[in-house]
């Protein structure tokens, strides 16, 4: 929300140098830096994440509560998946340099990249983004919950979400064993998924690359 802001002020603020505002860091090239008005105070109803990314790490699924995203590609390239809420289709977008996607407040998604050296740039519509991350889904709501309304067995399923220990944010962590399915990558784990392709009328407009509905299987992470 907008806020009448007194730019005469000696405490006003103008200019901030992201790079020293890191949320989450998982190795060298694989980090995020956060822009808000906690650190600029004269931002009003914006905020941003600069993304920096290695080929097949993972933006964990989540959602943004109080913010639509627009995600740019400064460099290399990343898949965006989303999940269309009124469609009950997940649609993905392979998006490079100069391209972007759009991600309306509440929507989940999640960002795969697919080559070394990507840089995002993500530009939410709120002075603060909120994200509710998949991982502290799955750890913090009690397993005889899931296990109950979704008939599944506590104890694999307890076994099976032990590991999850922490908001994992960057996927896959560093001490993961896990192999892919034969024909899927880690940067691409939705291949051979039977998803069904869609093409370009235009090569130079960003279309979806693939979509798929409750009738087909999500990614296998």
């Amino acid at each position: 929300m907008s806020t009448q802001m007194d730019y005469t002020s000696p405490g006003t603020q103008f200019a901030f140098d992201v790079n020293t505002n890191p949320i989450f860091k998982k190795d060298a090239n694989n980090y995020l830096n956060l822009l808000s008005v906690n650190q600029l105070n004269t931002l009003q109803n914006i905020s941003l994440l600069d993304i920096f990314l290695s080929k097949g790490n993972v933006i964990e699924p989540h959602y943004h509560q109080n913010a639509s995203e627009l995600v740019y590609c400064i460099s290399g390239a990343v898949e965006i998946s989303l999940l269309n809420p009124f469609t009950k289709q997940y649609v993905r977008y392979l998006i490079t340099p100069g391209q972007v996607v759009n991600l309306p407040q509440g929507w989940w998604h999640y960002e795969i990249a697919t080559q070394d050296n990507t840089h995002l740039l993500a530009i939410f519509d709120a002075n603060v983004p909120d994200i509710i991350y998949g991982s502290d889904i799955l750890r913090l709501t009690p397993t005889n919950v899931f296990a109950y309304t979704y008939c599944l067995d506590e104890a694999a399923l307890k076994t099976t979400l032990a590991p999850i220990k922490n908001t994992v944010v960057l996927g896959p962590p560093t001490d993961c064993s896990y192999n892919p399915v034969q024909g899927a990558s880690a940067a691409n784990p939705s291949a051979n998924q039977g998803f069904v392709q869609q093409q370009a009328a235009n090569p130079n407009q960003v279309m979806p690359q693939q979509k798929y509905g409750h009738h087909h299987r999500a990614p296998q992470f």
